[in-house]
Order: C-alpha cells, then sequence, then structure tokens
C-alpha cells in the first residue's frame, strides 16, 4: 500500500471492515459470498476506496481497504452496505425466505479500525486466511 498524495496532504489511511449478515445467518457460503466479494470489488471503483483483501467467513465477511479523506469512515461502510444490500435482493429474491419482511442483509453496525503500514501484513494475512 502506497501513501495517497493530493494538493496539500499525503495520507494513507487502511482499515480493517468487517461486516456481520443479519441474526449471523450463515449464508455467504457459495454463490452469495462470491457474489459480494464482486460487488464490494465494483463498488470500490467509483467509490474513492480501494480493497486490498477481502474474504468471506460462514456469517460476516473481512475487508482490507483503503479510503481518501474525502468521506467519513461510516460513509463508506454505508455505501457498502447499502449498495451490496439492494443488489443482494434484486439477485437473490428467495432470501425473503431467511429474513422477516424487511429486506436487510447486514446487521445494524459493523467493526473498523485504522491500520498502521507496519501492521497491514498482518491483517492481510489474517483476512486471507478467513472461511
Amino acid at each position: 500500500m502506497d501513501y495517497e498524495t493530493k494538493s496539500h496532504c499525503k495520507y494513507l489511511i487502511a482499515l480493517h471492515l468487517i461486516l456481520v449478515v443479519k441474526y449471523r445467518k450463515q449464508l455467504l457460503h457459495g454463490r452469495i459470498g462470491e457474489f459480494i466479494k464482486k460487488q464490494v470489488i465494483d463498488i470500490s471503483h467509483y467509490s474513492d476506496f480501494t480493497v486490498e483483501e477481502i474474504e468471506i467467513d460462514k456469517d460476516h465477511i473481512h475487508m482490507l481497504i483503503t479510503i481518501g479523506t474525502k468521506y467519513s469512515i461510516g460513509q463508506y461502510v454505508r455505501r457498502i452496505k447499502q449498495t451490496t444490500n439492494i443488489r443482494l435482493w434484486r439477485t437473490f429474491p428467495y432470501l425473503k425466505n431467511e429474513f422477516w419482511r424487511e429486506k436487510t442483509f447486514w446487521s445494524e453496525g459493523y467493526f473498523v479500525c485504522s491500520v498502521g503500514n507496519a501492521s497491514a501484513e498482518t491483517i492481510r494475512k489474517y483476512i486471507q486466511e478467513q472461511g
């Protein structure tokens, strides 16, 4: 991961982000998990963040992302969760059998921590070993 340079700043904001499926339902195996991974990478192309690593487990997803300075962490998380949620419900309408009446795939919260450049490889290895 390299430092980004803008007109008046130089930065590297790397984050370990974990999103959890609502009710901890184990739905991320197979097609749904792969679909979400592709969607997050697609979203990153137009949302000012880069996916360094991404891996899924049965009921949650780990990401190592680098973000810009334009938006808050919450805004990046909201973009990822909202967009993947909409695309999931369109592509997998049978998910309505897994949840109550709401069309919500992700739990309300999330985990995020900043990653120093020195320990990014440790986080990367940890994420790669998930699933």
